[in-house]
């Protein structure tokens, strides 16, 4: 066997699973993409080895390979790191402020963090409302150009912004924004006002406010955002709304260390 690769050793560990991790842990933010030359050089292994190892994550869907020949971790990762992501203190520090907006609106709040594909919903709190929003859960991954949350993400992300606007946009509804200089006004408009207002441009009949939270550093961390139907987010009671999901993020925020910036209702 290569690199003398058994099966598995005398305590029954299974060796090729534990090169499969290795592979899986040099892929980073800053590195979110790497070659079979770099993979083999950061793991130790040979490339005939770690080529059998990426062809075996690539059919079990965890690694993806791209037109350049790169390799890339799939959704099916983010989905099960949200399980680890949902124990970080950023959770901890929501929990309340989701449980108080949801039974305050009797809709749905989440928290969503971003990821390299798309914003991901690491917690929620179901509202007692007629309409509960089911294809969202925890784990899910948005795409950034619609619905309040990933919206907002990209409107206070100038590095998301730029590597998202400059792909084809899919639409999902007919509400979707798909034309990236239409999209950056928006997105402007949003920066400037410190919240969005989704209606039906990511599920039909589904609307949502969503604001950002930040860290000590002043970067953006996550979203908090209240969803429902969509009937239910417009008007003017819609400002009630605004408000109490900015006060949830200021807080969150705050809770974060983040310094400067305006405050809800500011």
């Amino acid at each position: 066997m290569i690199d003398g690769e058994s099966a598995a050793d005398s305590k029954g560990t299974v060796n090729a699973v534990l090169r499969a991790c290795r592979l899986l842990e040099c892929f980073t933010h800053e590195r979110p993409a790497l070659t079979l030359g770099e993979l083999a050089e950061r793991t130790g292994l040979n490339k005939a080895t770690t080529h059998r190892l990426l062809a075996t994550l690539v059919q079990a869907g965890w690694v993806s390979q791209r037109a350049d020949g790169a390799y890339k971790v799939n959704m099916r990762l983010f989905a099960v790191g949200s399980v680890a992501l949902a124990e970080l203190n950023l959770r901890d520090e929501a929990a309340p402020l989701l449980r108080d907006l949801s039974a305050r609106f009797g809709h749905t709040a989440y928290l969503m963090v971003p990821s390299e594909d798309g914003a991901v919903c690491i917690d929620l709190v179901e509202g007692a409302g007629p309409l509960t929003v089911k294809q969202i859960t925890v784990g899910s991954v948005l795409p950034f150009h619609t619905a309040a949350g990933p919206m907002t993400m990209l409107a206070h992300s100038s590095a998301l912004r730029e590597r998202w606007l400059s792909r084809p946009l899919r639409r999902y509804t007919p509400h979707t924004l798909t034309d990236a200089g239409v999209l950056r006004g928006e997105l402007k408009k949003i920066a400037s006002e410190g919240y969005t207002v989704s209606d039906e441009d990511f599920l039909q009949d589904v609307g949502a406010v969503a604001a950002p939270v930040f860290d000590s550093s002043g970067d953006l961390a996550a979203t908090v955002s209240l969803g429902g139907p969509a009937t239910h987010f417009r008007g003017t009671g819609l400002v009630g709304v605004i408000a109490a999901v900015r006060e949830a993020a200021a807080e969150l925020s705050h809770q974060l260390g983040a310094q400067g910036r305006v405050p809800a209702g500011g």
